[in-house]
């Protein structure tokens, strides 16, 4: 059933529509026509002189015989972080009115031999020097181990689109305490930057339109819904998805524990990263902020990013010893001297304990009501870089809710989380590593997507400070031979050529987004890696999936909302804290309802007449049962067990049963888990 068009939001929504529909004047986003006359892929007006694409054959479009689409899915790209972090960290701009040779060179402070390109140096990217000079020649850059230079010019993407790939997923990303340690041209507020590198990426829409003959016939489409996805892909056409990854989303950073953002503050964010067409986003990103834990960097990146996490906001992370067998990466103990430099006199980063590899923050209370902000607006959650603790609870919300938006999309979350994804509905691409790595993650996974009918993406990272697949040498036996076919047969490919520089997979690795299609050629040259790619080939069809049922999903209704409540008992010690029954059905995560400190105590709800009810899901506080039932009841007197459990472990917990009429329900607690009582933040009924 169609989602209604205020989402539960009420007047906010009508405001986020007059935003779209601003939007859509501003940036061009609408209609789109569709793919037609002679060559219709070959622009009309290219830039003279510009990059090479070295594709021949028309793009594949239309469906298979299930009337399915085709074509490879980036799930995470940063077309735009050019744009972020101050202006100066990614050299290079995807494109440029002025042309090839203004987009493609160096950041000043690189001139004359890249001895002051801090950040290259921080990333191993040169050994203290580079040759800054881009157009034409590219000594230096852009390659596989640069992390601070352009690999998303417009033509590279164009090359990729041609050999295949059908959606890419722009993350508009920054970081603020980066942009304040670096060379910068303007400001580090990190909404401002998600500001700007939307228009940038409407802009760079209206920018290939013109070369194609104008507004809606380029190859480079923004989309803002499912349907309009497929109808881009249909027609051979790249679908382009926003999406969000930063660090302090809505000025929600944490400083000493402390949120500086409120509710208000996350409903007008969310609202404005609607209005500009973004549908997916991570809540937090390499440091823990005011929405949840990260899942931390490894080595002598994450000693960089710990420490960049304490000047941002005064903690180093914390850890703890992991409750399941899903664990945070281990933190490095070697702090960069450049960034050690950076913390004052006497402070230091901590060690850590080998045996605690899970990060003690979580998905905070702001975090709930932020994901579930999301949900209500029909946004994809990306659960990559959320710590175990907030990931687990994540899925555990959207688990209760039957929610299927939800991403992983470069290798950043727990393999043991893969099922939980896929059994929601959620769509899974794995981070761009060399052909072999990437076939060897792939099958570790290869039997739950065949259970699931899902196909498979990949994150390619790029201008992303990730590292790409180095060069296999033209002797491996899964060296690329020039010119190759795409998967469909109906391109050839030669190496890419721009300027004079010509680059080749076997020798240069992946130096920019063009050579993705020589990657997934060694990938298909890779022993088991064919069948890698026919799953490849599925993705753009698995991710529209995800994505259509993720805006058709439909909240059921609580039918405890509001409803009389009773207890055997409520904490009664401060009289200026109200802790009733009534409160764990009031719509409010930040209130509860709290027992005495005793085993046998129990809080039901008059469902106000004979339902159906299959379904109860629990948000306990830390006070939660460790034995307890769920009892159904017609008259208030005798009750049944409809389901019980000897092994609660707090948090979300989700009953279900086979659904029964009852009109009363009673939570009826047996054994504490804590020296507290029991503790219900919200109770939900529901007939399944």
């Amino acid at each position: 059933m169609k989602r209604p068009s205020t989402r539960g939001a009420g007047g906010r929504f009508a405001l986020a529509a007059l935003f779209i529909a601003l939007a859509s004047v501003l940036f061009g986003a609408g209609p789109v026509p569709a793919a037609d006359g002679p060559n219709w892929w070959e622009p009309s007006a290219r830039p003279a002189p510009d990059s090479q694409i070295n594709v021949t054959g028309a793009p594949f479009k239309g469906t298979d015989a299930d009337g399915k689409v085709r074509g490879f899915v980036d799930a995470h790209n940063h077309l735009m972080s050019n744009e972020g972090f101050g202006g100066r960290m990614i050299c290079g701009r995807t494109f440029s009115e002025a042309g090839v040779a203004d987009a493609l060179k160096d950041c000043p402070e690189h001139y004359p031999d890249g001895a002051g390109a801090i950040f290259e140096h921080l990333t191993g990217g040169d050994d203290g020097h580079h040759d800054p000079v881009g157009w034409p020649t590219f000594k230096d850059w852009p390659a596989h181990d640069s992390m601070s230079h352009q690999q998303n010019y417009y033509a590279w993407v164009e090359r990729a689109w041609r050999g295949g790939q059908r959606v890419l997923v722009n993350d508009l990303v920054t970081n603020g305490l980066i942009c304040s340690l670096l060379p910068r041209d303007r400001g580090c507020d990190e909404m401002d930057a998600i500001r700007l590198e939307a228009r940038k990426t409407y802009e760079l829409q209206d920018y290939v339109d013109r070369m194609h003959g104008g507004p809606g016939k380029g190859w480079f489409r923004i989309v803002t819904d499912a349907a309009q996805a497929r109808s881009v892909i249909e027609q051979g056409k790249l679908a382009v998805v926003l999406g969000v990854e930063t660090s302090e989303p809505f000025g929600c950073k944490q400083i000493l524990d402390v949120a500086q953002c409120d509710q208000a503050d996350i409903d007008k964010g969310l609202d404005e990263l609607y209005a500009l067409g973004v549908r997916s986003m991570f809540l937090c990103h390499k440091f823990d902020n005011a929405l949840c834990g990260v899942r931390f960097d490894s080595g002598t990146t994450g000693v960089a990013v710990n420490i960049g996490q304490f000047l941002s906001t005064g903690t180093f992370w914390a850890t703890e010893r992991c409750a399941g067998p899903q664990a945070d990466n281990p933190i490095g103990l070697t702090a960069p001297p450049a960034m050690a430099a950076k913390l004052p006199p006497g402070v230091s980063v901590p060690s850590y304990a080998s045996d605690a590899r899970c990060n003690t923050r979580g998905l905070t209370r702001l975090g709930e009501y932020a994901l579930k902000g999301m949900m209500r607006r029909g946004m994809m959650l990306e659960l990559d870089h959320m710590s175990v603790k907030a990931a687990g609870r994540a899925l555990d919300i959207l688990e209760a809710e039957e929610y299927p938006g939800v991403l992983s999309t470069h290798s950043w979350m727990d393999l043991d989380w893969t099922e939980r994804v896929y059994r929601l509905g959620g769509f899974v691409a794995p981070y761009m590593h060399g052909a072999q790595g990437f076939v060897g993650e792939a099958a570790q996974k290869a039997e739950l997507r065949k259970r699931y009918g899902v196909g498979l993406g990949y994150g390619t990272d790029m201008n992303g400070v990730g590292g790409w697949p180095g060069p296999a040498g033209r002797d491996a036996p899964n060296a690329v031979t020039y010119p190759f076919r795409s998967f469909d047969g109906g391109s050839v490919l030669d190496r890419q050529v721009t300027g004079q520089r010509t680059w080749d997979l076997n020798v240069d690795g992946a130096a920019h987004n063009g050579l993705v299609p020589d990657w997934i050629e060694q990938i298909r040259l890779t022993p088991g890696g064919a069948a890698v790619v026919d799953e490849l080939a599925r993705g753009a069809e698995s991710y529209l999936t995800t994505w259509k049922r993720t805006e058709d999903h439909e909240p059921d209704v609580n039918l405890a909302s509001g409803r009389p409540t009773s207890a055997s008992t409520t904490q009664w010690w401060n009289p200026f804290v109200d802790h009733s029954p009534g409160l764990a059905v009031d719509g409010s995560a930040g209130t509860r309802w709290a027992s005495e400190w005793s085993d046998d105590q129990w809080w039901q709800v008059d469902l106000g007449s004979a339902q159906r009810v299959g379904r109860v899901t629990l948000d306990w506080e830390r006070a939660h049962a460790r034995a307890y039932r769920i009892e159904l009841s017609d008259d208030g007197v005798n009750w049944r067990t409809a389901w019980s459990t000897e092994s609660g472990d707090g948090g979300y917990d989700t009953a279900e049963f086979a659904s029964q009429s009852a009109r009363h329900l009673r939570i009826q607690g047996v054994r504490r888990a804590t020296g507290w009582g029991y503790s219900l933040h919200e109770v939900k009924v529901t007939r399944s």
